[in-house]
């Protein structure tokens, strides 16, 4: 077993950096951490890091893939974030829907087609994360 402290970063390609970095932190807060030129910016929510790359999302030789997601603390928060997806016009993929194991998603699309979910799961959305 290889030790880690969870899942914190992960690496997309985005065809316009400063539409994608636009769209993350207007849609989920996060903030610009670091931009060392105009093809790559680093984005955080406080306990991640998210790096947005310009390339070609459809690259056949690039890896794919399938969705990110964020995960909020309760089932009220999806629930309005539904709410709010639905009245800002993002692109939904999967609506809201009830598990049966008692988590609560949906899933939206970044402006490059990246698929996101946003979760509550009873075993890790009542975690607190010290940042």
């Amino acid at each position: 077993m290889i030790a880690n402290r969870g899942l914190r970063h992960l690496a997309i390609r985005v065809a316009d950096v400063e539409r994608a970095k636009e769209f993350y932190s207007r849609v989920f807060g996060m903030k610009l951490v670091w931009q060392p030129d105009p093809d790559n910016a680093y984005l955080s929510g406080g306990c991640d890091n998210l790096a947005l790359h310009r390339g070609e999302g459809g690259d056949p030789q690039a890896q794919r893939l399938d969705h990110l997601g964020f995960v909020v603390a309760s089932i009220a928060e999806v629930e309005a974030a539904w709410e709010w997806a639905n009245r800002n016009q993002l692109s939904i993929v999967h609506p809201l829907r009830r598990h049966r194991d008692g988590s609560v998603s949906f899933y939206i699309a970044d402006p490059d087609g990246n698929v996101i979910q946003v979760l509550y799961e009873p075993a890790i959305s009542p975690l607190r994360f010290e940042g």
